[in-house]
């Protein structure tokens, strides 16, 4: 049975044509159908050439968006001794040692980010089972496990988000709020390309991008032409 879309879904899809759009017209096209009660999130899915099952294929890094996700971070830190205090002075939400391990053993989750300094990473793997699910276990290829505290802490408040391909070869991203302006907006999504190239899987084959799409969170998919974003440059971009 397909399900009916509700007037104001409709009326959205019915601004957006079976093309890809240029960048700046796509993004503008993302704030006109962003219709719904609250400021709803800016999302891209892009599909690549990749076949993740094989580990030279795979997609996972981290990107700093330069105008910020429009979200607040909050930013939990596993260290010892002096590195605790470091990280609250750094403007970490949550930091302790073991007692902080324990207490996410009993389901404390009030955190977006996980930090650890590499000497706490042993306790911290019993976490695994709980943490993995969620993506919020430390690693070094994530810069969530480091002995510069105050420089993670600022780069993910700051809007540095980790991302992966999923199984199917799929990067779901979201890159700020429809209330950004789409130039913000260009500024982040450009950044996200670049991310992606610079990263290229050493086993991809053939045509690495096959496809880009933005949406709101509760709008229409837009399709974007990625030679046209490809080929922008950043000051162009800013």
């Amino acid at each position: 049975m397909t399900k009916k879309l509700s007037r104001r879904l409709r009326e959205a899809v019915e601004k957006v044509e079976e093309r890809a759009y240029e960048p700046t017209e796509a993004l503008q096209l993302l704030k006109e159908t962003a219709t719904a009660k609250f400021d709803e999130t800016a999302e891209a899915h892009i599909r690549l050439g990749i076949d993740p099952k094989y580990t030279d294929q795979q997609l996972r890094t981290t990107v700093t968006f330069p105008k910020g996700t429009g979200q607040k971070v909050r930013v939990a830190v596993i260290a010892r001794g002096e590195k605790v205090t470091e990280a609250s002075n750094a403007g970490a939400d949550i930091a302790g040692s073991e007692e902080l391990i324990g207490e996410i053993q009993k389901g404390m989750m009030d955190f977006d980010k996980l930090i650890a300094t590499p000497d706490m990473m042993p306790q911290v793997a019993k976490l695994g089972r709980m943490l993995g699910p969620r993506g919020l276990m430390p690693s070094p290829k994530a810069g969530t496990v480091t002995t510069d505290l105050a420089g993670a802490i600022a780069e993910f408040k700051a809007g540095k988000i980790e991302f992966r391909a999923d199984r199917t070869g799929i990067v779901h991203v979201m890159f700020g709020k429809a209330s950004f302006s789409p130039e913000d907006l260009l500024a982040n999504l450009k950044a996200l390309q670049e991310t992606i190239d610079r990263n290229r899987p050493s086993g991809a084959k053939g045509r690495y991008w096959r496809s880009i799409y933005v949406s709101a969170s509760m709008g229409p998919s837009i399709e974007v032409d990625i030679s046209d974003l490809r080929d922008l440059t950043m000051g162009e971009a800013a």
